[in-house]
C-alpha cells in the first residue's frame, strides 16, 4: 500500500469537473459534472492522487489521515472571479434608497455610489483595512470559497489604490485561500476630477499604473466601461496602456447599457468581460471569436432591483464558456456566498443546476487563468475541496439562504469545519 496523507472516502456524489484541459464551451461540456458514485480522493503533498471508486481506492493507499463524507456530495471548492472586498463602510442605506425607487445611477450622480467609499478608504490605515477585509473573505471561505479575485478601486489617488493592492496581497499571504489582486483605477472619477477626464486619465496612465506594474501588486487591470462612467474610447486608452505595462485585461462591460464594452474586450482579448446585462447578440458572437470569458454577476442585479439579468441561456447556447461570480462589494451586491449566486443563476438566468456548478469552479477558474491548478478534482490539481451536507448536487440552489458546506480543504488542509 502506498503511503498519503489523506483520504476522503464514503463519498455519495464525486464532482469531478474532470474533462478536456480548457474552459468548458456550450450546454453538453457545462452539464458534464464527470460524477463518481461510491467514490474516495487520495491526497498527498497538497495535490490530488487518484479518485475512484472507496473500496479500491483504501486498499491502495494507506493515509496518515481519513475524512469521511458520510455519504453526501463532494466537490471542488468555489473559485469567485470578481470580488471588491476591500472598503470601509456599508452602505445599506443606498440599498434602503434603491427600494424607495431611485436607480443605481441616479445614487450615484447624487454623491452616492462608488464615490461614497472613496474617503473613507483613504482615510484608513492599510492596517484598518486588513483587518475588515480579512474578515469578510474568512466568511467567504466559510461558504466554500477556495480561490477568489480582489480588485482595488475604492481609493481613485495613486497611493491609497497602492495601499488597497498591499491589503490584497497581504491578504493572500495570511489566509489560507489564493487570492489574485486587480488594478482597478479606473472604476469611477473622483469627485476632484468630475469635470477632468483627461487630468484623471493621464494620472492613471503615467502615475497609477507605472507603479502597479513596477511593484508587481497586480496581475490584472480592469476598468468600468458604462455611459455614466467610462467611454469606449476612454477605456480603450487605458487599457492599451495597461497592456503595455505587461498587465492583463478584465472589464465591468455592458452592465446596464449596450455600448460596446463587450466588443471592446474582444479587440483587446480580455481574459474575462463581466456583468454582461445589456449584451447584445454582436457582443455574445465577439466574446466567443476572441475567446473572451463572460463572467456573470446576478447577486448585483438582484441587489440593485432590477430584470436586466445576463442572457447567459443564449451564451451558453452559443457555445460560450460561462463564469459566475458574486460582485461581492459595498455597494451593489453585498453577498459573500457563491452557493447563493448558483440559485440566482438557476431561477433568473435559467442555467441548469450542472451549468452553474461548472460556471463556478472550473470556468471560474480558467477566467482567472489557473484551470490547470484548480477547478476540477483531477490528478495533478490542488486538492481544493467541498464536503458538503448535500444528498444530491441539485440540493445546492434548491436549499438556499443557508450554508450547505460542512468541511472546505484547500491543498489538502482543512481550514473551514
Amino acid at each position: 500500500m502506498k503511503k498519503i496523507d489523506l483520504l476522503i472516502t464514503n463519498i455519495g456524489s464525486l464532482l469531478t469537473l474532470a474533462g478536456p484541459q480548457r474552459v468548458r464551451c456550450g450546454r453538453d461540456e457545462m452539464r458534464d459534472l464527470g460524477i463518481i458514485e461510491k467514490a474516495a480522493i487520495a491526497v498527498n503533498n497538497e495535490i490530488i492522487v487518484e479518485t475512484g471508486d472507496s473500496e479500491t481506492l483504501r486498499q491502495k493507499y494507506l493515509p496518515d489521515k481519513e475524512l469521511s463524507a458520510h455519504g453526501k456530495v463532494v466537490m471542488p471548492g468555489f473559485v469567485d472571479p470578481h470580488t471588491h472586498p476591500v472598503f470601509v463602510n456599508t452602505r445599506e442605506n443606498e440599498f434602503e434608497m434603491r427600494i424607495m425607487g431611485k436607480s443605481y445611477v441616479e445614487i450615484s450622480q447624487s454623491g452616492g455610489g462608488i464615490r461614497s467609499s472613496i474617503q473613507a478608504v483613504r482615510d484608513a490605515s492599510e492596517d484598518l483595512l486588513f483587518h475588515l477585509a480579512k474578515k469578510r473573505v474568512s466568511k467567504m471561505i466559510s461558504c466554500g470559497t477556495t480561490t477568489l479575485e480582489a480588485k482595488s478601486g475604492y481609493g481613485l489617488s495613486t497611493e491609497s489604490e497602492l495601499k488597497m493592492l498591499r491589503v490584497i496581497r497581504r491578504l493572500n499571504e495570511s489566509l489560507p485561500i489564493d487570492i489574485v489582486a486587480t488594478f482597478m483605477g479606473a472604476h469611477e472619477f473622483p469627485v476632484e476630477y468630475k469635470e477632468d477626464h483627461a487630468g484623471y486619465i493621464r494620472i492613471l496612465k503615467e502615475e497609477m499604473l507605472p507603479r502597479v506594474a513596477e511593484e508587481g501588486l497586480a496581475e490584472y487591470c480592469d476598468i468600468f466601461t458604462e455611459a455614466h462612467v467610462y467611454s469606449i474610447e476612454e477605456s480603450r486608452d487605458v487599457l492599451i496602456r495597461a497592456k503595455e505595462l505587461g498587465l492583463k485585461i478584465r472589464m465591468h462591460a455592458d452592465e446596464i447599457e449596450p455600448m460596446g464594452g463587450s466588443e471592446l474586450a474582444a479587440e483587446l482579448k480580455a481574459v474575462s468581460a463581466d456583468h454582461l446585462g445589456a449584451a447584445s447578440d454582436a457582443s455574445i458572437q465577439a466574446m466567443k471569436d476572441a475567446g473572451v470569458i463572460p463572467t456573470l454577476l446576478p447577486g448585483t442585479i438582484f441587489s440593485l432591483g432590477m430584470k436586466s439579468y445576463a442572457r447567459a441561456r443564449a451564451m451558453i447556447d452559443a457555445g460560450l464558456p460561462v463564469a459566475l461570480a458574486t460582485d461581492y462589494n459595498p455597494g451593489s451586491c453585498n453577498c459573500d456566498s457563491m452557493q447563493f449566486i448558483i440559485t440566482l443563476a438557476t431561477l433568473q438566468m435559467k442555467m441548469t443546476v450542472a451549468e452553474a456548478i461548472t460556471a463556478s469552479t472550473i470556468n471560474a477558474a480558467y477566467a482567472l487563468e489557473r484551470g490547470d491548478r484548480i477547478g476540477s478534482i483531477e490528478p495533478g490539481k490542488q486538492a481544493d475541496i467541498l464536503i458538503t451536507d448535500m444528498p444530491g448536487y441539485r440540493f445546492l440552489p434548491y436549499h438556499f439562504g443557508s450554508n450547505n458546506i460542512r468541511v472546505v480543504l484547500k491543498n489538502g488542509k482543512v481550514i473551514y469545519g
